[in-house]
């Protein structure tokens, strides 16, 4: 038997922690003959998770993302369980593993703007920071056996940055909807709550570029209310102080850590989402979104073009006045698109099937 291991450190998170259970759950699906999965779980996660499938084992480690532990610690544990494979997740991994591997690089949004909490630090404190997530970016994906990528316009912004000698073993594969919001039930007591409306749906980091949105809604109808939905964090508050700023309070409302159901009710009654984003990898909510036939204004960026064609309203996330207009107008013409054959393209359970047949090809390499 082979044993492959999977870093699921993330799997509470958001966007990782979705690609995770997923990958998961389809995983645990399939006839392991000659692979034995090791799972390696925060012990918050440990407690809670169990598997049916007899060749996924969950393994408990304390040692967040990001952190000296994470150097030493993991990858001593990883040693230890002498795996013939080792597939990280996320882009922050220990340097100090030299055994086979393949990684999952879901953006190249780090590389190319400020995001998470390190970006609100001051200037040589951010700068240490990135340098040390270069470093291990560089070491991942140069090690790496096989990177897996969510959308080609990753692959291609991967190749950009680090080289042609990499484009060979860069395999662009989609994600899709998860199959938690497929089985949730819509919360329609929120029927009674919202009407007329507008969503946001995603964290609230700064190349989300949520902010100028808030500020554009300052020239939509204010029969129209924009609601956010994202996860109650430090970014959170700060757009509480622009909702607050804009004096918007009655038309932007934040709504934080919503339910699966909260998001089912939302997606099917918005009169569209809107992604202003600076930079993606992917981009889950849209393809939720295209799952509920909610209609989608988004920036006009490459990942999203490749995604969704021209079957959106696109706008220039950089000009207010650009993310107004095209609001207005899709109010006024009423704009509708058809999602149901491009949602076919998506789907975890392929991302899976694709994925596990990577593991099975790298294990073959002599």
């Amino acid at each position: 038997m082979r044993k492959i291991g999977i870093d699921a450190r993330l799997y509470s998170q958001t966007g990782v922690g979705t690609y995770l259970k997923n990958l998961i759950y389809y995983l645990e699906k399939k006839n392991l003959e000659d692979e034995i999965i090791y799972v390696y779980l925060l012990p918050e996660d440990y407690i809670s998770i169990n598997f049916k499938n007899k060749n996924i084992i969950k393994r408990k480690v304390n040692y967040r993302w990001h952190t000296f532990g994470e150097q030493i610690g993991f990858a001593l544990k990883l040693y230890q369980d002498d795996l013939n494979l080792m597939h990280f997740t996320y882009f922050s991994y220990p340097i100090l593993y030299f055994k086979k591997f393949v990684a999952t690089v879901h953006d190249a949004t780090p590389l190319l703007f400020k995001t998470g909490k390190a970006s609100t630090k001051n200037q040589f404190v951010y700068q240490i920071k990135h340098l040390f997530f270069r470093i291990i970016l560089w070491c991942q994906v140069n090690r790496a056996m096989k990177i897996i990528a969510p959308t080609n316009t990753v692959r291609k912004q991967l190749i950009n940055i680090y080289g042609n000698k990499i484009s060979e073993k860069i395999i662009s594969i989609y994600e899709g909807v998860s199959y938690q919001i497929k089985e949730a039930k819509e919360n329609i007591s929120l029927t009674k709550k919202f009407n007329k409306f507008f969503i946001y749906v995603g964290n609230f980091y700064p190349h989300k570029n949520v902010e100028k949105l808030i500020e554009a809604f300052k020239g939509v109808d204010k029969k129209y209310k924009l609601i956010l939905l994202g996860p109650y964090d430090f970014f959170a508050n700060r757009i509480n102080k622009c909702i607050n700023t804009f004096e918007l309070n009655q038309n932007v409302i934040l709504l934080k850590n919503p339910t699966l159901s909260d998001l089912v009710f939302f997606y099917k009654n918005a009169k569209a989402l809107i992604h202003p984003s600076l930079s993606e990898g992917f981009g889950l909510p849209l393809i939720e979104a295209m799952y509920f036939n909610c209609p989608i204004i988004a920036s006009n960026t490459e990942v999203f073009k490749e995604l969704l064609g021209d079957n959106y309203s696109s706008i220039d996330p950089n000009s207010v006045e650009d993310i107004t207009g095209k609001i207005n107008s899709f109010i006024e013409n009423k704009s509708k698109f058809d999602y149901k054959n491009l949602i076919q393209k998506y789907s975890f359970k392929k991302m899976t099937e694709e994925t596990l047949r990577i593991y099975q090809n790298v294990l073959n390499i002599n």
